[in-house]
Parts: structure tokens; sequence; C-alpha cells
């Protein structure tokens, strides 16, 4: 019973009061995981329920290991006995036992999600469809979907609002490949994951028998983070505890982020209609963060309709302000961020592994990921690859590289049949074989493919080659994005990309706009002299040059998407990229239903943080090579703004784009405490209002001109070297600038 002494009072509520139906609401940092582990302990070792009588369920195994061990250190190997794991992992137990009644055999084979879009492809094949509409990632979610969903074949070819929905999308045969592909798993013995759920509510719905066995085995059922169950979940969770009604749920409806994979919020909100008698336990004291991130947290999420109420409190320490910080790009972005993580790094003694960057989506990594490598701070992305080792990042450098360089052997590997285009390992071996036979390179024999390979398989290559000649041709005569653009554009990859609609589709057609957009910047960089694309290639190589992952070193910084941040806290929290139409994203805005979700997203991420938080936005941002201007996010000023400031030292002083008003408050507004003083921002400079550029051929020293940006000044020197032009220009609030007069854009003023 010592293990009751540590808890408080809600806590101890929620581990005792064993009998009945339970929902216990746990906020953010209030020690869930402890509180359902001990009630299990509780079960054992207080009132004596054998442990083949519980069941308790999580997401992750992970997650089941570790209450595991909790428990076992209380009541020993006992709690080995207990039904715990994953949904899947636990339901499989079932259905090996039980297969029987569903006509497959009790060593069943399970599919994984690579095994299963096999045969979706297969299936594809065989009927004749067009493999590039009814792509196999596409086809298979959209099967998941309707498992999750309890929709099984024969429903969804009877469904008008389905079939009417695929016909849209132009593929309208997805029923016909859903029936096809149920059918061939059961000739082959296996289930798919889905499946794994799917038949065994079917299992329970079809044979009352089985389902009454299980109902007066399992005395207890435990469900953890419920807020992400699917419908799927949720029926099978109600047929068990059906007879004896112990059912407890333990979850946050302030965090239940996952709608995209199936989760359903209203099985959280509305499980006290199917449970009248249901006792609700609210875990509301968190241990993790500072007051001021807690109440901030809660300022935002009370925004939302659809919500548990509930008071998340704290006596941990005030705390310092959230510091937010203003950029003028997404590179300054980036190099504010890693400029802020060393001074804090620097002055409080912390390890770089107390640090996290959280973004909405994969593809901001990359200014991220660059600013850090410039400043030799090692970092980690959790839940992916380095943004320049993603498979649609290299796939375009090698294509960018191969239209560069012939003679790389690695890239024309990687792109000689990227997208298909009929060219097999075989034609390959024959390739290199005749490059090595007759002493010459892969290219030659290309550039000659009837004569070395035959008919058959030159005319692919052949066009190969006429492709990567006209890619050459237009690296020659174009800068670096046009040329990048039209190469992703031609070589079919960004096609490819964006007609995958899945979610890991477009943030891999995401990820090579970005990349589009990195070239864009540099491009117009004034500093840049030389806008080739092979001098980005080359910076790019250097900035590459170093795996940050081949060391062990732990002390690193962490960078994930907010999805994969869940569950985890760091010390120092930065979530970046705080701009309407990306956080909230510009596709959740179309429902209250989607922006509260992101609301919820938002909350989850400063709840990730212990200690300090900051956010960060860009007023400008590359999006599809256009410079945009952009909007800070409508989450800001959820923000009660007693808890922000501003950050003086890592805010851009000299943007032309004056502040919004509700970000200005944070700076005016009485605080909960006074700050610290600080010397007034420098005023952004708003050019004349007849401002319009002249023409800098008859630009001269001793001239006056006016930039929008860095207002008047006097050109000071011309240098005349070289194919660009350059004048150094001594402006009155920002001293000497040296320009690219290509790209400045200088009215010239009458002395």
């Amino acid at each position: 019973m010592d293990y009751l002494q540590s808890l408080n009072a809600p806590q101890h509520e929620g581990v005792i009061n064993t009998e009945g139906p339970c929902m216990i609401i746990a906020g953010a940092g209030s020690g869930k995981t402890r509180v359902l582990t001990y009630r299990i302990a509780h079960l054992i070792q207080t009132q004596g329920v054998d442990p083949f009588n519980i069941m308790a369920l999580t997401f992750t195994n992970k997650a089941a290991n570790e209450m595991r061990e909790r428990i076992e250190h209380v009541v020993g190997s006992d709690a080995r006995n207990l039904w715990m794991g994953t949904f899947h992992s636990v339901f499989a137990r079932v259905l090996r036992a039980e297969a029987d009644h569903l006509g497959f055999s009790n060593n069943f084979t399970i599919y994984d999600t690579d095994d299963s879009k096999s045969i979706i492809k297969n299936v594809v094949k065989e009927m004749g469809l067009d493999e590039t509409q009814y792509k196999a990632n596409t086809v298979y979610n959209r099967i998941s979907s309707a498992k999750n969903k309890l929709i099984s074949w024969q429903e969804y070819l009877a469904n008008p609002h389905l079939m009417g929905d695929d016909a849209a999308s132009m593929r309208p045969e997805i029923g016909n490949i859903y029936r096809k592909y149920v059918e061939r798993c059961y000739k082959s013995g296996a289930m798919d994951f889905d499946d794994l759920l799917f038949n065994t509510d079917k299992l329970f719905k079809e044979h009352l028998d089985v389902l009454n066995k299980y109902q007066h085995r399992i005395h207890y059922v435990l469900v953890d983070e419920f807020q992400d169950t699917n419908l799927c979940q949720y029926f099978i969770i109600r047929k068990l505890a059906a007879v004896r009604q112990n059912v407890c749920v333990v979850g946050d409806d302030a965090q239940s982020i996952y709608a995209f994979r199936g989760a359903d919020i209203s099985n959280i909100l509305n499980f006290e209609k199917d449970y009248p008698d249901l006792r609700i336990i609210k875990l509301e004291q968190n241990y993790r963060s500072t007051q001021t991130i807690v109440d901030a947290a809660n300022s935002v999420i009370a925004k939302n309709k659809a919500q548990i109420p509930k008071n998340v409190w704290t006596t941990n320490e005030e705390g310092t302000l959230i510091e937010l910080i203003k950029a003028n790009s997404d590179n300054e972005e980036g190099r504010l961020v890693a400029s802020s993580i060393f001074e804090e790094k620097m002055q409080h003694q912390n390890s770089f592994s107390n640090f996290a960057i959280l973004y909405r989506t994969n593809s901001q990594s990359r200014s991220m990921e660059e600013a850090l490598r410039r400043m030799n701070i090692k970092y980690k992305v959790v839940g992916g690859l380095s943004f320049y080792q993603r498979k649609e990042i290299k796939d375009l450098l090698a294509y960018l590289r191969y239209s560069i360089n012939q003679q790389d052997e690695a890239s024309f590997r990687r792109i000689i049949n990227l997208p298909k285009r009929g060219i097999g390992d075989s034609t390959i071996d024959k390739v290199v074989v005749a490059a090595n036979d007759h002493a010459i390179s892969i290219w030659e024999v290309l550039e000659n493919a009837p004569t070395f390979l035959g008919g058959r398989a030159s005319g692919p290559i052949e066009d190969f080659v006429t492709k990567i000649k006209r890619f050459g041709i237009e690296i020659q005569n174009k800068n670096a994005y046009e040329a990048a653009a039209e190469i992703a554009k031609s070589s079919g990859l960004l096609k490819e990309l964006y007609e995958d609609k899945t979610a890991e589709g477009l943030s891999r057609y995401e990820n090579v706009q970005e990349l589009l957009n990195a070239i864009k910047e540099y491009v117009d960089d004034s500093e840049k002299t030389d806008k080739s694309l092979g001098a980005f290639l080359q910076e790019v190589s250097l900035i590459t040059g170093q795996d940050e992952n081949k060391d062990n070193d732990p002390d690193k910084v962490t960078l994930m998407t907010i999805h994969m941040a869940k569950g985890l806290e760091f010390k120092n929290v930065y979530i970046v990229g705080m701009e309407e139409n990306l956080f909230p994203s510009q596709m959740m805005l179309s429902s209250r239903a989607d922006l509260e979700e992101e609301r919820r997203l938002f909350y989850v991420a400063i709840t990730r943080a212990q200690k300090k938080l900051f956010l960060s936005y860009a007023l400008t941002r590359y999006r599809f090579g256009q410079l945009k201007n952009c909007e800070p996010s409508r989450f800001l000023n959820d923000l009660d703004q007693r808890y922000v400031k501003v950050s003086s030292k890592f805010s851009s002083k000299d943007t032309s784009k004056p502040t919004p008003d509700y970000t200005k408050r944070f700076v005016n507004s009485n605080m909960k405490r006074t700050p610290s003083a600080q010397p007034p921002a420098k005023p952004a400079y708003k050019p004349s209002a007849d401002f319009t550029p002249s023409d800098t051929r008859t630009l001269k020293e001793g001239m006056k001109v006016e930039h929008p940006k860095f207002g008047f000044g006097t050109v000071v020197k011309m240098d005349e070297q070289g194919a660009e032009r350059k004048a150094k220009i001594n402006f009155a609030d920002f001293g000497e600038k040296t320009l690219l007069l290509s790209f400045a854009k200088l009215k010239i003023h009458e002395n």
C-alpha cells in the first residue's frame, strides 16, 4: 500500500475506485501513467483480482512495457499474466485462439503494410487499371480507413457517398479493389493490421458465444490514451465490458490530435452517453511545466468549444515569460532560433539534449537544420530523416547533379528508372559491363545505346539521354531555380508526388517544394555572386558533408513534428513557423472541427515545455518558388498576452513590414510581471510613396539612392569587375552595404 502515499487526492481516487465505468481525464503532465499502473496494481494486490482477468490496452509497445515493469515492481511476477499490450497485439492473441470461427487457421499470417501494398499493386495490375491512378499507397489508405470505421467491402460497394467520392477522385474501382484484396488475403490465410481489429469486432458480433466467453473471462478493461481510439476500437471495448461494466478509460480530449489516422474525439466527448453511471475523475495538477506555461496553454485551449471542461494548474515556479521571436524570413528564423539555443546553453549551462524544435510539417526542418549546422550545433531528427537524407530530396538532387555531371555513376543509378521508364536491372548491368569492356564512360554507352544494347533496350535509354541533354541546356541558360524547377517538373518526379494524396505523399511533395524554395532563396540572395545550379549543389554538399547521425553523442538538439512530440517533454521548447496557413495548416481551415484539432495540436506543443517556451514566425517565406508575405498565426492571438513577450535580442530589427497589432500587445500591455526594460526596436523603414526602382546602369559614386528596406544612402564605391556590377552604399540607419545591382531595388535621387 506504500504506493498510495505518493498520490494526490484525484490520483488516489482514480486508483482505489475500481468498480463500474470510470473516465479519468488526465491533463498534460498530470501523472496519468502512474494512476493507470497503480490502479492495476491495486486490483491485483489489494482486491485479489487474478491478472488473467484484467485487460489493459495501449497504443505503443513502449507504453505497455513501461506499465508492465511498473506493475511488476509493485506486485511481482504476477504482472506477466495480464492481458496487456497494444490493441493489435492483444486482439491478435484473441484471433489466434478463435480464428476457426472466421474460416482462418490458427497460424494465419499477419501482413505488414508493405505486404498489403504489394497485393493491392498486383490486384490493380490484374484488373487492367492505370497504376498511376490507383497508386497502392492511396488505395491502401482508403481501405484502411473503411475498416477502421467498420465498413466491409460489401457495405462499401453499397454506399453511394463512398462510391461517389471515388468517382470524383477518378478512382471508381476502389470498392472492387477492396473486394478482391479481401478475397486475396482470405485465400492466402492472412490478415493485415486493420483486420486484427476489424475481424475481432466481426467475431464478437457474429459469434455471441465467443463474445460471452471473453466477457466473463475479462473482468476489468482499462484503456490508455482513450482520445486516440477509432470507432472499431471503441466498439470492441464496449462489447467486452458490456456485462460487468468495469471499464476505465484514461485520456485527455485536449490532446486528441490524430484524426488523420482515424482517431475519433467523440469517443471521449460522448463516453458518458453510453455509461450514465460514469464516474469522472479529473487529474488537473501539472507536475511538468512552470505556472506561466500551464496558464498560457489553458488560455489557448479555452477557445475550443468541443471539450470537457477542466482547470489544469501547478504549484511549480512561476517561470519566465514565453518569448516570441520575429524573423524576416524562414532562413532568418532558423538563424535566430539557433542563436537563441546557443546562448541559452552557454548562459544557463544547459545541455543541447534539453532543447527541442517543434514544427507543423517535416519540410520546415530544412532551414532549422542548416542554421544549426552552420553554428556547429549537433541535432537529431526524430521520427524522420534529416531533410537532405529524405528519399525524395536525394532523388531530385541526383537528377540535378547528373544533369550537370554525366560521369556521376551514383546519381545515374539512382535516377535511371525514376520514375519508372521500363529500364530494369539487367539493362543497367549491360550498360556497366559495356562501359568496362570498352574502357569508356557509362554516359558514352548511353549516348550510343543502339550499338551497345540493341533495339528493344535502347528506346527508353535514348529518351533518357535526350532528357538529360535538354536539362543540361536548361542549366546553361537559366538560373539555378528556373533550371531546377524545370527538371523537377519534366523528370516526372513532381507529378508522381503530387498525385499521391496520402499524408505521406503530401509530406514528400512539400519537401521537394521546400528544396525548390531553398534554391529560389539562394538565387534571390544578393550576397551570392554565383547563381548557378552547380554553385548551389556545392553549398548543399558542404552543408551535408558531415553526417550528424554518425556519432553516438547523446547531447543533441531534438527536431521533430509536433505530432511526434506527444508524450515527450523538454526543458526548453521552440515552436517554429507560427504563421497562418502553416500553423494552423491551410488544409485544416474548412471546418470548426479541423481548426479545433489544430488548436489542440498547439496545446500539445506548448505543454511539452518544462521551463522555457519560445515561439517564432517569419514575415516572409518561399512557397512554390515565390516569396510570400506571411501573417502571424491566429493562435498567437489565442494566447493570453500576460504570458508572452517579444524577444528583443532574437527578433529581427530591420523588418520592412510592420508588426501586426495583436503581437504589439505583447510588448505594450500590462504583463503579469514587469520585464526588464528593453531599448525600443528601430522602426522599420517605409519607402517613399512614389518609390519605383531606377535603371542603375547610370549609377555612379556620390549619387544619393533610396532602398525599400535600408532607406537613404550615398554610393561610396562602384565595383565594375566581373559579370555582376556591385555598389557599396553607406545608408544613414544601417551603415555600409554592398549590393548586387542586378538584384538591388534602388531609386536614384537628385543630389
